[in-house]
C-alpha cells in the first residue's frame, strides 16, 4: 500500500474533491491511503467534508475509520448520520470498538442503531459489553476470540476454529474450556499441528494462563500484560467462565489515556481537558490549583511579613527568596516525578523508611554539592561569610526537606487510593515554597544570630 506523508495539500486535494463532487477521482485517491490517515484528514476538515467521506466510502472502511478520529469530530458525524446508517458502521466492527462508539450516543439513540443492527447475536454481545464500566476489563474486553472444548479432539477442534476464526480479525492465542465454559488454559498452535488428530485436547493444553476479571481496573490489566508481554489477554467472569479478550492496541490506548490525564494533573489540571475545549472548561479545569497557588504565595508572603526586620537590616537575604524558593519546588517535583513513575510501573520496592533514608541521603549530596558554590559566590560578592554561610546552610536543609516531601506525599496519597500524580506539579511545588522560606528565614536568623 502506497503511504501518503499528510500534507495541507493533500488535505486541501481532498476538500477540492469534495467540492467539485468528483467521486470516483475521490475514492481513486481515498483508497491508496490507510484508514488511520483517512481519520486524521477527516479531523482537519469541517463537518459537511467528513460526513460526506464518510457516506461516500463503504462501511467496512468507514468503520474502522470511526475508530480513529477525534472524540469530538465522531460526535458531531455520529449526529449527521441516521441510526440505520450508523447500525451499518457497527455492524462491521469487533465487539469492543462498536460498543465504544454506542456508549458516546443518547439513550434514545442507542436503542435506535441496536434496533437496527442486522446481526442480532452481535447486537446481543454489544448491549452486554454495554453493561460494564468502560475502565474495568469488561468495558475494554471484545467478545471475539477462538477457543476449544478440552473434551474435543484435534480433528474436531481444527474444524471449530476455522467456523470462529472467520469472525475474529486476527488470532492471538486459542483459549481451551470445559463444557461449562470455565477457563482452562491455552492451545499451542504447533502443539496443535504436530499431534495426533485423535489426541484429546485436555491432553495437549497447557494448563498455565494468565487472565484477568471482568471487574478489574483498566491500569491493572494494563500493567498485567505489559509485565509479561502480552499480546492478548483472555477475560473470564466470577466463576472464571471465559468471556472476552482484550488486545494490546485496547492497552496501549489506556496507557495513553492514563498518561494525558497524569500529565495534565502534574500540570496543575483537575479534568480531562483538550486544548479546543471551551474557555469555560479550561476555566474549570486550571482554577482550583491556581487558587491553591494564590493561597501559597499568599502564605509565603506572610511568612516574609514576620522576617521583616531581618530582610530590612539583610537586605541579601531577600535577593535569595525567589532561588530558595525555585530549588524548593524543583527538588520536590523531581522526587515526586521518580515516585509516580515508580510506583505507575510497579517498581517501588522496600518499606516507606528506606524510601525517605535514601531520597534524604541524595538530597544530602546534591544540597552540599549546590550550597557550597553557593556560599562562595555569596561570599565572593558580598564579602560576608556569615551571610553566604546562612544562604547555604538553609539552601541544604530545603532542600532536604523538599526531597522528603516529594517522596512521601506520592507514596501516601497511594496509599490512601488517590492518584499520585497529583503530587508531582502545584501541589507539590506550592508547599516545598512555604516550608522552603520558612526554613531558609528561621536558619539564617539562627547562623546570622538577630
Amino acid at each position: 500500500m502506497t503511504q501518503f506523508k499528510l500534507s495541507n495539500e493533500l488535505i486541501a486535494q481532498v476538500a477540492q474533491l469534495i467540492e467539485e463532487k468528483k467521486d470516483s477521482v475521490l475514492l481513486e485517491l481515498l483508497e491508496e491511503i490507510h484508514y488511520a490517515d483517512i481519520a486524521e484528514i477527516i479531523d482537519d476538515l469541517n463537518l459537511d467534508e467528513a460526513t460526506y467521506i464518510i457516506k461516500l466510502l463503504d462501511s467496512e472502511k468507514t468503520s474502522d475509520i470511526l475508530t480513529e478520529v477525534d472524540d469530538d469530530v465522531r460526535e458531531k458525524i455520529l449526529e449527521n448520520l441516521s441510526a440505520k446508517e450508523i447500525a451499518e458502521e457497527i455492524d462491521e466492527l469487533d465487539t469492543d470498538d462498536a460498543a465504544d462508539i454506542i456508549s458516546e450516543l443518547s439513550d434514545e439513540r442507542k436503542q435506535a442503531v441496536i434496533s437496527e443492527l442486522e446481526d442480532k447475536e452481535h447486537a446481543k454481545e454489544i448491549v452486554e459489553l454495554l453493561r460494564y464500566d468502560e475502565d474495568t476489563a469488561g468495558g475494554l474486553m471484545a467478545k471475539e476470540l477462538v477457543s476449544a472444548n478440552e473434551n474435543w479432539n484435534v480433528l474436531t477442534c481444527v474444524k471449530e476454529m476455522r467456523k470462529q476464526a472467520e469472525e475474529v480479525t486476527r488470532v492471538h492465542s486459542i483459549y481451551v474450556i470445559d463444557d461449562d465454559g470455565i477457563l482452562k488454559g491455552r492451545l499451542s498452535l504447533k502443539d496443535l499441528l504436530t499431534t495426533s488428530t485423535r489426541a484429546h485436547i485436555k491432553d495437549v493444553y497447557i494448563p498455565k494462563v494468565d487472565y484477568v476479571n471482568v471487574n478489574d481496573d483498566a491500569e491493572e490489566v494494563a500493567r498485567v500484560m505489559s509485565k509479561y508481554d502480552l499480546e492478548a489477554i483472555p477475560v473470564v467472569d466470577e466463576m472464571k467462565r471465559l468471556v472476552g479478550r482484550i488486545t494490546i492496541d485496547d492497552i496501549v490506548d489506556v496507557i495513553r489515556e492514563e498518561a494525558e490525564k497524569d500529565y495534565q494533573l502534574a500540570a496543575g489540571i483537575t479534568q480531562d481537558v483538550e486544548a479546543d475545549d471551551s474557555i469555560w472548561e479550561l476555566t474549570r479545569a486550571r482554577l482550583p490549583w491556581l487558587f491553591l497557588g494564590l493561597l501559597g504565595g499568599i502564605g509565603a508572603a506572610a511568612i516574609m511579613e514576620g522576617f521583616e526586620e531581618m530582610i530590612s537590616k539583610y537586605a541579601i537575604l531577600f535577593f535569595f527568596t525567589p532561588l530558595i524558593a525555585a530549588m524548593a519546588g524543583n527538588v520536590g517535583v523531581q522526587s515526586s516525578a521518580i515516585i509516580v513513575q515508580g510506583l505507575a510501573n510497579d517498581d517501588i520496592k522496600g518499606s516507606v523508611n528506606n524510601r525517605l533514608w535514601k531520597e534524604m541521603l541524595l538530597a544530602l549530596l546534591n544540597g552540599l554539592a549546590l550550597a557550597i558554590i553557593l556560599f562562595f559566590v555569596v561570599w565572593i560578592w558580598k564579602e560576608n561569610p556569615i551571610e553566604a554561610l546562612a544562604i547555604a546552610t538553609s539552601l541544604v536543609v530545603v532542600i532536604i526537606v523538599a526531597g522528603i516531601i516529594g517522596t512521601f506525599i506520592p507514596l501516601f496519597l497511594n496509599k490512601r487510593g488517590i492518584d499520585p500524580a497529583i503530587a508531582t506539579g502545584p501541589f507539590i511545588t506550592t508547599s516545598n515554597d512555604i516550608f522552603g522560606i520558612l526554613i531558609y528565614f528561621m536558619i539564617a536568623k539562627l547562623i546570622i544570630g538577630i
